[in-house]
């Protein structure tokens, strides 16, 4: 199975040295890359700015790693590879808003007081997911606060827009964490249940329903730690 990953965090930058990101560290995406590649795939890893080289350790020399940076740039590489996968599972956490322009250069702060006017990004998985063949399988995840039942069914919502087979729907507390609280909903059901888990655990349990739909949609039972 050809999988296509992607991890860590987005940057927009402001000006020449200053951007917007978030706390996403990588590790997740890193630990479903290492599954992948443990389990016999052929694995692509896109990987976002800032990630620890201690993460990616493994990795190297044993998939491909093509970096990027803003949200363009992860669309770009998207766009470009996503025909060619027969599963994506996007656990980069990209970045929701940029600025509305790129100062061409470093701002001061004798300047003064700054106003910053924020855009939304475009939603990268359901541009690239249009035209996606029925054979592929795609995994998103979804970072919410509140009670689960809440979570889920937002989660559910933003799945069925983006063209998701199965979301990893998780806390703000999983942001660079070695744990998750989470749990996987299926398009046709649940894949995982609520519990935290380590993340390479949750990365193994990813990629076990992702050979279970590319067989032809059997759903694997967690398996026991």
């Amino acid at each position: 199975m050809r999988v296509l990953v992607t991890a860590g965090p987005t940057r927009e930058y402001i000006d020449t040295v200053r951007f917007i990101s978030n706390a996403s560290s990588g590790r997740m995406g890193c630990a479903v890359a290492c599954a992948a590649l443990r389990a016999g795939h052929d694995v692509t890893l896109l990987l976002g700015p800032g990630v620890d080289e201690q993460l990616t350790a493994d990795l190297t020399g044993r998939c491909r790693v093509v970096p990027f940076v803003s949200v363009a740039d992860l669309k770009r590489e998207l766009e470009e590879r996503f025909a060619d996968c027969d599963a994506l599972v996007m656990a980069a956490a990209v970045g929701d808003f940029r600025p509305d322009r790129v100062l061409p250069a470093k701002l001061h702060r004798s300047a003064g007081p700054v106003t910053l006017r924020l855009f939304p990004t475009e939603d990268v998985v359901a541009s690239v997911a249009v035209g996606r063949r029925a054979a592929q399988t795609v995994v998103t995840f979804a970072v919410e606060d509140g009670p689960h039942e809440q979570i889920e069914a937002k989660a559910r919502s933003e799945m069925a827009a983006k063209g998701a087979d199965f979301v990893v729907v998780n806390t703000p507390q999983a942001m660079a964490a070695e744990t998750s609280d989470a749990c996987v909903l299926a398009r046709d059901g649940r894949g995982l249940p609520w519990d935290t888990r380590p993340k390479a655990v949750l990365a193994e349990e990813i990629v076990r329903l992702l050979r279970g739909a590319q067989a032809g949609g059997a759903e694997p039972v967690e398996r026991k730690r």
